[in-house]
């Protein structure tokens, strides 16, 4: 079970709801723990008090925006970083330079040298990187091509050229701007 999002603006409420889930982990409900779009200040005030180092933190990463340091902190705490968004598909409706990874003249290159896929090749990049990756399809098609990414293997170069086309922005709202106010709701449920 993942708790989705850290809070900034009221970070107790956040180790609240991940005090939940270890009591769930400990009672046998649940068999692993982990967090989404935690940065490293984020795990690191968890990491002081939590009793459960989170398995894994689902975090915006694929070429064009890389996370390299919470990468790096969560692989010294080992906590798995999984990609959410790993083929870019956040990065489609973006405005700018770079619209889509899948259309990126480098990974299409290297595609080509495949015979694979632009997707394919960045979730094969993922999986050379060591990070579990989350694609998301509803076509039978692109959810059986996202299974074939074992075939083929990136060399040096070509892992080199995908990290190089980081441009430090992010898809997904800015952890900061995450707020009840802004994206708070209702859970009657919980009431």
């Amino acid at each position: 079970m993942i708790l989705h999002q850290a809070l900034p603006t009221d970070f107790n409420r956040t180790l609240e709801a991940y005090r939940a889930l270890e009591t769930l982990l400990d009672q046998g409900k649940v068999r692993a723990i982990g967090v989404s779009n935690f940065m490293v200040g984020h795990l690191a005030e968890l990491l002081d008090t939590a009793k459960v180092v989170p398995a894994v933190n689902q975090i915006e990463v694929h070429p064009y925006f890389q996370q390299r340091e919470v990468q790096a902190f969560g692989a010294e705490h080992s906590i798995l970083s999984q990609a959410w968004s790993p083929i870019g598909g956040i990065t489609f409706y973006r405005e700018g330079e770079h619209t889509s990874t899948l259309q990126d003249p480098t990974i299409v290159r290297i595609a080509e040298a495949y015979s694979k896929s632009p997707a394919q090749v960045m979730l094969r990049w993922h999986l050379q990187q060591g990070r579990s990756a989350i694609p998301k399809s509803t076509k039978a098609h692109r959810i059986a091509e996202n299974f074939d990414v074992f075939d083929f293997e990136l060399d040096a170069d070509e892992l080199t050229a995908i990290d190089a086309l980081d441009t430090a922005k992010r898809g997904g709202p800015e952890p900061q701007d995450v707020t009840l106010e802004a994206y708070g709701m209702p859970i009657p449920e919980a009431d």
